[in-house]
């Protein structure tokens, strides 16, 4: 059986821990995962005395990620897109709008979305104004405004 050993985080792995953490895990997970990705140091003297700089990095790269997600959220809410579906009797539509679509949309208006980001539990199938969450970081979320309207 192997015995864990100890690294130091360089990056945030989740589940895991935050940048400059220094955590116990199994010596393949290290080795084949951790450290081929530079997202951990092994815990010798040197590298945990980096700890502080690795933690102060791990802050600025949080901080410009958040100034950025708001960025992104505000203009999100500024702009709304329109998909057009057919739709047979009673305004009952062929098909549904997915995280992809809404994906496609964003991207002809010029706006970068991540459908992973999305909180779609199932597909829009119905007509009219549907807002989406979507969860940019772990603070900050926006809403896409979806319109889904009758081909002609």
């Amino acid at each position: 059986m192997a015995v864990p050993i100890q690294v130091v985080l360089q990056r945030e792995v989740h589940n895991l821990g935050e940048s400059g953490d220094i955590v116990r895990v199994r010596p393949g997970y290290a080795r084949n995962f951790l450290y081929p990705r530079s997202l951990a140091l092994p815990a010798t003297a040197g590298n945990t005395a980096r700890v502080e700089e690795f933690k102060r990095q791990a802050r600025g790269r949080a901080e410009a990620a958040r100034k950025q997600a708001l960025a992104t959220a505000e203009q999100l809410s500024a702009v709304s897109v329109k998909i057009t579906r057919a739709v047979g009797e009673e305004n009952k539509m062929y098909g549904s709008v997915t995280s992809k679509d809404i994906e496609s949309a964003y991207a002809d208006k010029g706006i970068t979305v991540d459908r992973k980001l999305m909180d779609l539990p199932e597909p829009i199938r119905t007509l009219g104004l549907t807002e989406v969450k979507i969860r940019l970081s772990a603070d900050v979320s926006a809403l896409l405004r979806v319109e889904v309207v009758k081909q002609t």
